[in-house]
């Protein structure tokens, strides 16, 4: 969201048997992505009809599940979209609004998270949506009144600020990934309130449901891998890298880019996973399984492809270490067998592409964990030291970041 470039994890789509023009056809289709979608979501999206909120998409776009870019760059980089309504939907969940909240969103997009917010607070609640763009925020509020959705209050600003003259908050939702959490977010949430933010964690990001605790802890057991742009004005380590005509990597430690554009130009090796993972297990399940149970010197990205420099292709993740680099992309496979394996390609030296197999192994052996077994801490920078932690912990600029699965 960003409505930021918010999406489930990739996956293939399975065209429609009719065009879709209305909310009902879209929701028909979270439905099947989401069986247990709560009614009051249902009727917000029945309600709130996205083609205000993208007059000039074609309808049948308009009501896919699909996230729709409404600003790019220059040179195609997304930085605002309409995003995936089932991710949306499951951000909303996760949020868990109810009627008379007062509601802070991070990220203004194309106003229609807003206006779902809207509908699901109803005209006793508030919220506030914060957009650093100006001209995002002017269209935001141009939508939001073509939808009869006035009453939301569209403010110009860095939202990593928050925002401090309708504090406290019920509930405060971000619509674009952060490396991490504003302390200003903390003190404007009220104590018992809850903040939804796509976190960066090592190579991948999360759907994080934040509660606070007493000793000024943040801790979410509800998460989910999502892909989000970044939020603009806060500062962070991720970098985007392009590698040759069109490959971008997604990257938290420095990179070589010179060094690494010399080992994908030497000859690559395909090799091959006995056992598939489906899509769904891959993101879910084995890509946080895999960031976790990393050695300490091998380092894990997000890629996209544009095209085929290097024979890489599509979306998915590879693994860096010296001499060393892998790549899996992730599509719409199934379980497969021996002679129809996932194919790896990896550069230089085997090193990455048999940790990947090992911690495979290991993730299946481990009876799959997925992502309902993640679990995210965040714990004030200057408070008392974790001593011993289970799984990773990260530092960031106000916080150390704890993640670990729950086996």
């Amino acid at each position: 969201m960003n409505d930021g470039a918010a999406v489930m994890p990739p996956s293939p789509l399975t065209p429609p048997s009719s065009p879709a023009h209305t909310s009902a056809d879209l929701l028909h289709m979270l439905r099947t992505a989401l069986p247990d979608l709560d009614p009051a979501l249902e009727a917000a999206f029945l309600r709130v009809e996205r083609a205000h909120f993208l007059p000039t998409v074609p309808l049948e776009q308009v009501y896919q599940d699909n996230a729709i870019p409404i600003k790019t760059t220059l040179d195609g980089v997304v930085v605002s979209s309409s995003s995936q309504p089932s991710m949306m939907a499951t951000m909303l969940d996760q949020l868990d609004l109810r009627v008379g909240d007062n509601v802070l969103e991070i990220g203004a997009g194309s106003g229609y998270n807003a206006a779902l917010m809207h509908a699901l607070v109803g005209d006793q609640g508030r919220v506030t949506s914060v957009e650093i763009d100006g001209e995002v925020a002017e269209t935001a509020l141009t939508n939001l009144q073509r939808a009869r959705m006035g009453a939301v209050n569209v403010v110009t600003g860095d939202g990593a600020q928050g925002y401090a003259l309708r504090a406290a908050y019920d509930r405060i939702l971000a619509t674009a990934a952060v490396w991490d959490v504003p302390r200003a977010w903390v003190r404007q949430l009220r104590p018992s309130g809850r903040l939804v933010v796509p976190i960066a964690l090592d190579g991948f990001q999360v759907s994080a449901a934040f509660v606070a605790g007493r000793d000024g802890s943040l801790t979410s057991i509800d998460n989910h891998v999502c892909a989000f742009v970044w939020m603009q004005g806060q500062l962070t380590p991720v970098e985007t890298v392009r590698i040759g005509g069109g490959l971008y990597l997604d990257t938290t430690f420095p990179l070589d880019s010179a060094a690494l554009t010399h080992l994908l130009s030497d000859d690559a090796e395909d090799g091959y996973l006995a056992y598939t993972p489906d899509h769904n297990d891959l993101w879910r399940g084995f890509l946080p399984y895999l960031a976790l149970h990393l050695p300490l010197d091998m380092h894990i990205v997000s890629y996209h492809s544009l095209g085929r420099d290097y024979g890489i292709t599509g979306t998915g993740f590879g693994l860096f270490t010296q001499g060393s680099a892998c790549f899996l992309k992730i599509g719409g496979t199934h379980h497969a067998s021996n002679d129809d394996a996932l194919k790896i390609r990896y550069f230089g030296a085997a090193d990455t592409y048999l940790t990947l197999q090992d911690t495979l192994s290991a993730w299946v052996k481990a009876g799959h964990p997925d992502q309902s077994r993640l679990r995210v801490r965040l714990i004030p920078i200057d408070a008392q030291p974790l001593g011993t932690a289970p799984g990773r912990v990260y530092r960031r600029r106000d916080h150390l970041l704890q993640a670990w699965l729950e086996l």
